[in-house]
């Protein structure tokens, strides 16, 4: 390995190098592709070049939501290392981390990207601009130098969430299905429906969404290869294929399963370049592959070696490194909507460890909520049309899960609770715990300490102080969650000197049956805690329990905090209370601020506020905020 700033070019006597083609659509788990052997979706041209490629069969975003994907891609690092894991967070990064296409083009390559960033960090323009020739919606391959070896980046967003359930049904008929001709489409009655949904004519109708959207992107994807041979370039070029994470449906995208991190991945090779890869055209690769491994790829394809910050391997070129056993990837904070969840893979079994049990998979979330599909799921289990499987996504999850998925692609059957497979929940865990540790992931600090902590220098950096970052005593905190024998222990972490910690005791105390003399206690704790992220989890504790009026004031007082951060906790602890109805003038106030703060609200805020007023009755949810999408 090299060091922060200077890669080491490779090639002996200056062969010609490969062009790199890197096509990404979005919002795509491998269920719904033919080539992934679904034989509903109308997929050709995906399917051509799996089929002349090389396909991967277990290959994994490092997270569950785009701007934390890409941030891993184009850095090469863990969220958990950078503090990117949230998100749309935008926090800054330290300079010497760089786009990785910066070091391509140091190295004489033509860098383009066409044309979404969402990078998830601060001061994008000069990243953009180091690391990209050009960054637009214009451009490609055709801007280069003679002779000048390309790395391009094409963006589909048909394929997006956005199309296959948020924006409105006219939305999608415009945008989608009238760009297909009638032997693309899919109709409502052609295709398997996931066990998990209800299998009714509505849920069909807004399934049929995610086939036709694919069918679009597949058509797009066409359109570009043909210009690239039309160019005469097929020759010299590398073609890689891949979606920035898991389908674009509830309980897909934004869960930590691997319906929210695995994705369709195939490479294709000219004869010219085969010797880069390990494997012939036309096969199936079955090694692991994570995103940490995607700018080192690349980098070795141009000739190049990682940087020694990238944790991730070449899984081809002359710096090839062997597959490892595991990859991990994490769920944080998407848009307003908490989460903390650790994932781990071997490629068949995935196991995950959720930190926040008494939040659902389908959590309440905007962007999702206003969706058709989303209302009629929860439509249909308000009045109880779900069965077990169907209406578990709504409900109160387990701490663990695993699944086996050469067996249960559908992620239906939880084997953690099986004395059969405790052996590989005891590698799970201890490697899970290992990881977290080794990366000192930063997302343990809730997220309004870990930015304090980073004053004056920046999260990537602090994360590595143990007295800012204690990622042991916060891990050992954290995974006491859930856990009904832990209740002892939690009590006396809230006399921790590390609010951190306290903020974990008092999550783990959120998920504990407290018998009734608990009250005492947490009142003479919250009585004496300064910590706005621990009061909010410990009032939420005494108001959803006991209804205690101490608890809503420090609610309705955190709710309108200028601390944004802080102010989105406490909406989002409001909203999961089984009855908040005394907190509803809260939510309008704070959706009134706006027109008092010379920032106005952030989105999450906005949402959260938003939510608690639509699950109350008292607010339509509406598309208004989405217009910036439909381009």
């Amino acid at each position: 390995m090299v060091g922060l700033l200077s890669p080491i070019v490779l090639w002996a006597k200056e062969p010609v190098r490969p062009n790199i083609l890197w096509i990404t659509i979005e919002d795509t788990s491998p269920h719904f592709l033919g080539c992934y052997g679904n034989s509903d979706a109308k997929t050709p041209n995906i399917d051509e070049l799996a089929d002349k490629g090389v396909r991967f069969t277990r290959a994994f975003a490092t997270g569950a939501v785009c701007s934390s994907s890409r941030s891993t891609i184009v850095t090469g690092l863990y969220t958990g290392q950078l503090g990117t894991g949230n998100h749309r967070s935008k926090y800054e990064i330290p300079k010497e981390i760089r786009g990785f296409p910066a070091l391509l083009r140091e190295a004489g390559y033509y860098t383009t990207n066409n044309k979404k960033l969402d990078y998830n960090i601060a001061n994008m323009k000069p990243f953009v601009a180091d690391a990209w020739n050009e960054s637009s919606g214009q451009a490609g391959w055709w801007g280069r130098g003679k002779d000048q070896p390309f790395f391009a980046v094409f963006n589909f967003m048909s394929s997006h969430q956005s199309r296959t359930m948020t924006n409105p049904w006219n939305w999608y008929e415009h945008f989608v299905l009238e760009k297909l001709g009638e032997q693309n489409r899919i109709g409502p009655g052609e295709f398997e429906m996931p066990p998990f949904y209800r299998d009714t004519p509505e849920m069909r109708k807004y399934m049929s969404r995610v086939y036709n959207s694919l069918s679009y992107t597949d058509q797009q994807v066409g359109e570009l290869l043909g210009r690239l041979k039309k160019d005469g370039l097929m020759e010299n070029t590398i073609i890689f294929f891949y979606a920035d994470h898991g389908e674009g449906i509830p309980r897909g995208k934004c869960n930590p399963v691997a319906l929210g991190y695995r994705v369709p991945f195939i490479v294709w090779a000219p004869d010219k370049y085969r010797h880069l890869l390990p494997w012939k055209n036309d096969s199936v690769a079955s090694e692991l592959v994570s995103f940490v491994d995607l700018a080192p790829t690349v980098l070795s394809l141009g000739g190049l070696e990682k940087p020694e910050y990238m944790p991730g391997r070449a899984i081809m070129g002359d710096n090839r490194e062997n597959s490892p056993e595991l990859v991990y990837a994490s769920r944080n904070r998407i848009d307003e909507s908490p989460g903390l969840a650790r994932s781990v893979t071997d490629g068949r079994f995935i196991y995950t460890r959720i930190f926040m049990p008494h939040l659902p998979e389908l959590k309440y979330q905007k962007y999702a909520d206003v969706s058709d599909i989303v209302k009629q799921i929860r439509l249909d289990y308000r009045k109880g049309h779900l069965n077990p499987i169907q209406s578990g996504m709504l409900e109160k999850r387990p701490i663990e899960v695993l699944y086996d998925l050469e067996n249960d692609p559908w992620e239906i059957n939880n084997l953690a609770q099986d004395a059969r497979y405790e052996s590989v929940l005891q590698k799970f865990r201890a490697a899970l715990k290992s990881q977290i540790e080794d990366i000192k992931d930063v997302h343990f600090l809730p997220e309004s300490v870990m930015l304090k902590r980073a004053e004056g220098s920046n999260i990537y950096r602090m994360r590595q102080n143990r007295e800012l970052n204690p990622i042991k005593t916060l891990y050992s905190a954290a995974s006491l969650v859930g856990r009904e024998d832990s209740m002892k222990k939690q009590f006396e972490l809230l006399k921790h000197p590390d609010a951190a910690v306290r903020y974990w005791a008092s999550l783990g105390l959120k998920n504990q049956e407290l018998p009734v003399e608990s009250k005492k206690e947490i009142e003479e704790v919250l009585e004496n805690e300064n910590a706005p992220e621990v009061r909010i989890e410990l009032s939420s504790i005494l108001y959803n329990r006991w209804k205690c009026p101490k608890g809503f004031n420090v609610l309705s007082d955190m709710a309108v905090s200028e601390n944004l951060i802080i102010s989105n906790q406490a909406l989002q602890a409001i909203l999961y209370l089984s009855d908040f109805s005394e907190f509803i003038p809260i939510a309008k106030k704070v959706l009134y601020l706006n027109k008092d703060r010379s920032g106005g609200l952030s989105y999450e805020v906005k949402c959260g506020a938003e939510m608690i007023l639509f699950k109350s009755g008292n607010h339509p949810l509406n598309y208004a905020h989405f217009k910036k999408w439909m381009n």
